[in-house]
């Protein structure tokens, strides 16, 4: 299956739509008021460590606690709900969508995902390698690490406890690290992409079709 991959349909489809459509949810309830209209461009955090929020959205309001709300990525405000300003709104409830122009890097690591095995994240926690992956991926560098099946691959740090994973996916080398030591990450995330080894030069040959390709 993965040897059919249509490269020019794939291509095609992000050179007509070089978008990623970011819907914006409440997280709890309470009373919206926006601070954006639709068109307006946002910016995503920023600085070395992500420590300046992006462009405020809107502010939800609950029990007079007013909690403020920023962009997590960059792009347009579109599909904005003008009629729920000033109302009263259940959590998850859609606000607008940021229309997220997709950048080369973006456009090859989307269509990875579909090729690796993504291994998740089994709670929201902060991950970080196991001692002996950790000394691997220094010594031997990145997608040249190769886990299996059992083995112990990061360890999940939740309240204060650490606890081993143990890896559950095919075998192959660790491609892609979605993750950053020590942060944060939501229950179902991928931690990792790994790459079967008869995989690899489809792996390279998505990555120089893109780059060949896309401006």
């Amino acid at each position: 299956m993965y040897d059919e991959i249509n490269f020019d349909e794939i291509i095609g489809k992000y050179r007509s739509d070089p978008y990623e459509y970011e819907d914006i949810l409440t997280p709890h309830t309470g009373r919206v008021k926006f601070k954006v209209n639709e068109g307006d461009t946002v910016d995503g955090p920023s600085g070395k460590w992500r420590h300046h929020p992006g462009t405020l959205l809107y502010i939800l309001n609950r029990e007079n606690n007013p909690k403020p709300m920023h962009s997590y990525t960059n792009g347009e405000v579109s599909s904005l709900q003008k009629k729920l300003e000033g109302h009263f709104v259940e959590a998850g409830e859609k606000l607008m969508t940021i229309k997220h122009p997709l950048k080369k890097r973006e456009i090859i690591e989307s269509i990875l995902q579909n090729v690796l095995y993504l291994f998740p994240a089994p709670e929201k926690a902060k991950y970080f390698f196991s001692l002996d992956i950790q000394a691997r991926l220094d010594k031997q560098g990145g997608k040249a690490v190769y886990v299996e099946p059992g083995e112990e691959i990061i360890t999940m740090s939740l309240m204060k406890r650490d606890t081993p994973i143990y890896y559950t996916g095919e075998a192959g080398i660790i491609h892609s690290v979605y993750f950053k030591p020590g942060v944060s990450v939501n229950q179902g995330e991928p931690l990792i992409g790994v790459c079967a080894k008869e995989k690899l030069p489809l792996i390279q040959k998505i990555i120089t079709h893109v780059k060949a390709e896309w401006d």
